[in-house]
């Protein structure tokens, strides 16, 4: 029960963001501030847009499949993942389920300008979410 009040309440201050926002395209720093986000790493990223979003775990599959502009939603916070999202021109990386980004990963995204965010949710909880936004 009080799950499902804690979603309730997360969603109504979600949607309250997204319909102060009310826009398809927005740049990850707006993804960043509707979705209350964490900045792990990558600041200079925050000015990417976001077009849609992908959620994978097996860096070979998201390379074949992420679109350019996508957010991406994954666990992996290693340096692998951050060439995967170099080569997808992916927008940004969001590490859900409080998964950490190791040392190497946040030298290189931040050499590198690719925004990674960190997300309390699970990556299907935040996609809906990030589909409200963009719809």
């Amino acid at each position: 029960m009080g799950n499902a009040l804690k979603e309730k309440e997360f969603s109504k201050a979600v949607i309250g963001k997204i319909e102060a926002i009310g826009c398809e395209n927005m740049t990850v720093q707006q993804l960043k501030e509707a979705l209350s986000l964490k900045l792990l790493a990558g600041e200079e990223g925050l000015s990417q847009e976001v077009s849609g979003c992908y959620i994978g775990d097996l860096l070979s599959w998201v390379m074949g499949r992420a679109k350019a502009g996508d957010a991406w939603l994954t666990v992996m916070g290693n340096i692998s993942a951050l060439a995967v999202a170099s080569l997808a021109d992916t927008a940004c990386i969001i590490l859900t389920e409080n998964a950490w980004l190791d040392e190497d990963a946040k030298r290189k995204a931040d050499q590198q300008g690719i925004c990674v965010l960190g997300a309390e949710e699970n990556s299907y909880r935040l996609a809906l979410q990030i589909g409200r936004l963009l719809s």
